[in-house]
């Protein structure tokens, strides 16, 4: 399977430049012509009027719009915050330019009464001021619930981490204790994953390439093996190359933790966790599944640790477009990650 790049997230422009933005750009700008056609003390040929303020509205929307366009290079490396307080600046520079135009070229054509142009431009710089400031307002309100979305989920990833490491190394370390006179060699090795595993699950890293995240899975499902013995079987199936993709950190190894716990754990036989990543209607599929334990020793709150928070992260790092399925199929649990293999529009 070729590799695909990773899917990038949108920055505050690109909602600027797709057809839906377009379309209710100038259907706003009608509206806000047929209001000042419309406004009480508007003098002479209301049609006429509607005409000019159309035509003014409409042109300096998209003068703003092409403002913005061209300085888009420029304006991707400023916050966000700083973008939305220059598109206001451009939006009242472009009023100001289309409006100086129009007279200069217009002023002729008695299109407004004599003296009527002033107050036309004072009326819609104050109509573009009002509502440069109204979005600015808005997009402020959404920038601020965008970061504690952003702060809720690495709030999310640290309380995993911690609760992971506490009953992870308590379970290991025991487990190297009875490994340590008998078989030292496994001890060691257990030890040497014990040791990787939490170094990179300690890093404080929001995102790991696929290759290094499923290599996290991998090393607990080894410690664990070496821990439950011949009561875990083991399975994985991994299309080569993996494609270079950035997942959010424990992405797969909490589904692995809940396998190992709500599916081997509490059957005296063991069971079986599988887990398969492959290609499938352009997303990249991560089916972690196990076999369930017989109905008298499930859990009715098996499976949810964990899960929530790694539907939450792949949700807001694929903005919508990744997603956590679970399913229940012939007496075997699977978790299955959607990621798309292309990058977002």
């Amino acid at each position: 399977m070729p590799s695909n790049p990773s899917p990038r997230h949108l920055s505050p422009l690109d909602t600027l430049w797709q057809p839906q933005t377009l379309i209710w750009v100038l259907l706003t700008g009608e509206a806000v012509a047929a209001v000042l056609a419309l406004a009480p003390g508007t003098e002479g040929d209301r049609l006429a009027y509607f005409g000019v303020a159309s035509l003014a509205v409409q042109w300096i929307s998209l003068t703003a719009l092409c403002l913005l366009y061209l300085l888009r290079g420029q304006l991707t490396r400023l916050k966000p915050p700083t973008v939305a307080q220059l598109g206001l600046g451009a939006l009242l520079l472009s009023t100001w330019l289309v409006i100086g135009l129009a007279w200069l070229t217009l002023r002729d054509y008695a299109l407004l009464p004599e003296g009527a142009w002033l107050s036309f431009a004072l009326r819609v710089t104050a109509i573009a001021l009002i509502m440069g400031l109204l979005g600015l307002g808005a997009f402020q309100a959404q920038w601020n619930a965008r970061q504690l979305a952003v702060s809720a989920e690495h709030a999310k990833l640290q309380a995993l981490q911690a609760r992971i490491q506490p009953h992870f190394l308590f379970n290991t370390l025991n487990t190297g204790i009875s490994l340590l006179h008998a078989k030292p060699a496994l001890a060691e090795q257990l030890l040497l994953d014990l040791s990787d595993l939490f170094r990179a699950a300690l890093s404080q890293r929001d995102s790991l390439r696929l290759e290094e995240d499923l290599s996290l899975a991998r090393r607990y499902l080894e410690i664990e093996q070496l821990r439950l013995g011949d009561r875990l079987r083991l399975t994985w199936e991994v299309a080569d190359p993996l494609p270079a993709l950035q997942v959010p950190t424990l992405s797969v190894q909490p589904l692995a933790e809940n396998a190992i716990r709500h599916g081997i754990e509490p059957s005296t036989t063991g069971g079986e966790v599988g887990i398969t990543v492959d290609a499938i209607d352009g997303h990249l599929r991560i089916v972690v599944a196990n076999t369930l334990p017989p109905a008298s020793a499930r859990s009715a709150s098996g499976h949810q640790v964990g899960l929530s928070s790694v539907r939450a992260r792949i949700h807001a790092a694929t903005q919508g477009r990744g997603r956590v399925d679970t399913r229940i199929s012939d007496d075997r649990y699977s978790a299955v990650i959607l990621l798309p293999l292309d990058p977002a529009p």
